[in-house]
C-alpha cells in the first residue's frame, strides 16, 4: 500500500507551523475532514475530534482537522471558520482545504477520494492509511484503532 497523499493546506488555525504528514511520519496521524454547515460535523464529527485531541495529548497521537468546502463557498470563509472554531472551543490545528484549479472539490479531498463529511482518516506510524471513515464513527471504535496504532511501535 502507499503512503497517505500530502495534505495541501492554504491556511492554518490552532498551530504556530503548517504540518506536513512527512514531517509526521513515525507518528499517528487523526485527520478529521469537516465543513462548519455539515450538521453531522458539528452535532458528532468535529466534537469526537477535540475529545480524541484531549484524550490523546499526552501521546504522540497527532490530530489534523481539515475545513474542506465543496459547497456553499460564498459562506465558508476564513473569518467564518475562525468564528466557528472560537464558538465550538477547538484546539486541535485546523487546516483549510487548498482550492482545486480545475475541480470543484478540494485539492486533499480530491486526493483521498473523500466521500464527504465528516470523514475521519488513521495514518499510521509507516505513513499509510489504515482507516478511512465516512460519516459518524462510534467512538469506542475510532479509538481503538487510535490506540492500536499508537501501541504499533514499528
Amino acid at each position: 500500500m502507499s503512503l497517505a497523499p500530502e495534505i495541501a493546506v492554504s491556511r492554518w488555525f490552532n498551530t504556530s507551523e503548517p504540518l506536513t504528514l512527512s514531517a509526521l511520519r513515525g507518528r499517528p496521524v487523526l485527520l478529521h475532514a469537516f465543513q462548519m454547515l455539515c450538521p453531522g460535523c458539528v452535532a458528532h464529527g468535529t466534537p469526537q475530534t477535540q475529545r480524541a485531541f484531549d484524550l490523546f495529548k499526552n501521546s504522540d497521537l497527532q490530530v489534523i482537522g481539515l475545513h474542506t468546502v465543496f459547497e456553499h463557498h460564498a459562506a465558508m470563509t476564513p473569518v467564518s471558520l475562525e468564528a466557528f472554531i472560537h464558538e465550538y472551543r477547538l484546539t486541535f490545528p485546523i487546516g483549510v482545504d487548498e482550492a482545486s484549479e480545475d475541480m470543484p472539490i478540494p485539492v486533499t479531498m480530491g486526493r483521498y477520494g473523500m466521500q464527504g463529511t465528516p470523514t475521519s482518516i488513521v495514518i499510521g506510524r509507516s505513513g499509510r492509511i489504515v482507516h478511512h471513515g465516512f460519516g459518524q464513527q462510534s467512538d469506542m471504535a475510532l479509538g481503538a484503532i487510535i490506540a492500536a496504532e499508537l501501541a504499533n511501535t514499528t
